[in-house]
Formats: C-alpha cells, sequence, structure tokens
C-alpha cells in the first residue's frame, strides 16, 4: 500500500502517553465478562482465542513511544485521511448527504470509552455513544504473529471496516439494528450481529475500490491481503483455531467465507445498495 507522504488526517486524539496497564493471569470472572461486554462492540472478535487460560497482556506499563509506535501512528492517521474523502464522496454522490467522520482515539495498553475499558487483547472497536474509534496499534502485531493476518493492507482493511461502522451510525443503520438486538433472543441478536459486520466489510471493500481509484495506492497483493485478514477473523476459523467445533448459532461476524464475499462484493460494485445484509436472503 502507498502511504508514506500523504496526508494524515486531524481527526486523531492520541492517549499514548496517558496509557498503561499490566498483565493479568488467566481470563476469567469480571476479566472475562469485561471481554465480553466490549467484544459486543468490536469488528474483530477475538475472545475465542483468550479462553481456556494462560496470560494475557491488558497492557503495556510503559507509555514510552517507539519509533515502530510512530510509523503505525502515521499510517493510520493516512488510512483515516482517505476514508474521509472517499466517504464524504459516497456521502455526496450516492445520498446526496454530508458525512461527518469519527474520530480515532490511539492509544497504549488501555483506555477508557462509553462502551467499556479498552485494552490490546480485545482489538480495535467502534463506539456509537462518543462516535469514535478505538485503536491500539500493537494489534496490528497480533494481527501478524497469532491471526495469521499479516501486511499493511491488512491493518489498513482493519480501520476501513471500524469505520465502516460509524457509516452505520451515520446512517441509522447501526441504532436500528442494536435497537433489536436488544429486544431478541440470543440467537436473532447473533445472527443480526453478522449482518452488521458483513454489511461493514462489504462497506469496506468500497473504500479498497475508491482508494485505489482515487489515490492510486492500492498495490499488488493489497487485495489478498485484505481477503486474507477477513478469512482468518471468520467466527468459523477462530473458533477452530482455538480448537473448537465451530457453532454458527454462536457467531456474531460471520464466516471466512461470507467475510471475504461481502468485501469482495463491495470491492467490485461501489455501491452502498450492494451491501443491504439485511434484506438478502443468501448472506
Amino acid at each position: 500500500m502507498k502511504w508514506q507522504g500523504r496526508r494524515g488526517s486531524r481527526n486523531i486524539e492520541d492517549r499514548r502517553r496517558m496509557s498503561g496497564g499490566k498483565a493479568v493471569g488467566g481470563v476469567g470472572g469480571v476479566g472475562l465478562l469485561a471481554i465480553v461486554v466490549i467484544g459486543y462492540f468490536l469488528g474483530i472478535d477475538v475472545t475465542p482465542l483468550l479462553e481456556g487460560g494462560g496470560q494475557i497482556s491488558t497492557g503495556s506499563q510503559s507509555t514510552e513511544i517507539t519509533r515502530a509506535d510512530q510509523q503505525a501512528a502515521e499510517f493510520v492517521s493516512v488510512t483515516l485521511a482517505d476514508t474521509e474523502e472517499i466517504w464524504t464522496e459516497v456521502f455526496s454522490e450516492q445520498l446526496g448527504g454530508e458525512y461527518i467522520p469519527p474520530i480515532l482515539v490511539l492509544y497504549k495498553g488501555v483506555t477508557q470509552s462509553p462502551c467499556g475499558s479498552a485494552s490490546g487483547a480485545t482489538g480495535p472497536f467502534y463506539c456509537p455513544q462518543d462516535q469514535k474509534v478505538y485503536l491500539d496499534t500493537d494489534f496490528f502485531t497480533t494481527m501478524s504473529r497469532q491471526l495469521g493476518a499479516s501486511g499493511d493492507f491488512a491493518q489498513a482493511y482493519v480501520v476501513a471496516h471500524e469505520v465502516a461502522h460509524h457509516v452505520q451510525n451515520e446512517l441509522g443503520t447501526l441504532s436500528q439494528a442494536n435497537a433489536y438486538r436488544a429486544q431478541a433472543s440470543k440467537a436473532e441478536s447473533n445472527a443480526v450481529s453478522v449482518m452488521i459486520e458483513l454489511q461493514a466489510d462489504c462497506y469496506s471493500g468500497i473504500w479498497a475500490k475508491m482508494a485505489d481509484e482515487k489515490f492510486g495506492s492500492i498495490e499488488h497483493g493489497d487485495i489478498r491481503e485484505a481477503l486474507n485478514a477477513a478469512k482468518q477473523i471468520g467466527d468459523d476459523t477462530l473458533q477452530r483455531n482455538a480448537g473448537r467445533v465451530p457453532q454458527p448459532h454462536t457467531f456474531t461476524h460471520g464466516t471466512s467465507e461470507q467475510r471475504q464475499r461481502w468485501f469482495a462484493t463491495g470491492y467490485k460494485t461501489g455501491d452502498l445498495a450492494s451491501c443491504d445484509t439485511f434484506s438478502t436472503s443468501a448472506l
């Protein structure tokens, strides 16, 4: 992905020097509950990989900003700026409306949000209460080393996916879906959650298509990186990699095949209407 030397976003809230945390023992009780609560808002649910005990890190005790940290922040800033331009154009051309971009909170270790505590263990997420995306860039290392989703465009896909939840919020889709989920059975709530996440994947595909056309930023192999990331964070793949038999009724984000297919749909069409996961008979 061609991103060096390009414009970054001003909509970054940098909390990295205010962050901190510590390593804790096996996840259980309150610790597991906190992860599950945060997972409600996640674009990427890594909790299956945290089950079964062992140590996890809830953050770094040091607030030192390394050169790698700074480079990751610059990368995120450029990616966020791209989403701002693209969604402003999409809202104007396809909806005749105005797009108001989100704030992206960079933190290191742990931080607080209206949706609960955020930590590198739970991954990036969008909080509709304050309309902010929360991201510890150390998650990119987790993606590469533990989830098998390496590459800068895979990382950009993660940012684009969380921004896509903000797009859903701007359109009123997210609030309506979550209002239904609050009244629905567990199975019905999970099914709607899958629709939310797959639509965000489709919107991410729209972003990728327009980033290529508008900025010429996509290089050979980038789309393959995004599709691989979508595969590695499918519910079935995460459960299988955690040593469990995939249980479709528990899925909240979609299978690997679904996540790849809906990303590809957005990338091929560039059309918001093609991403209606709530009306299709073939999710």
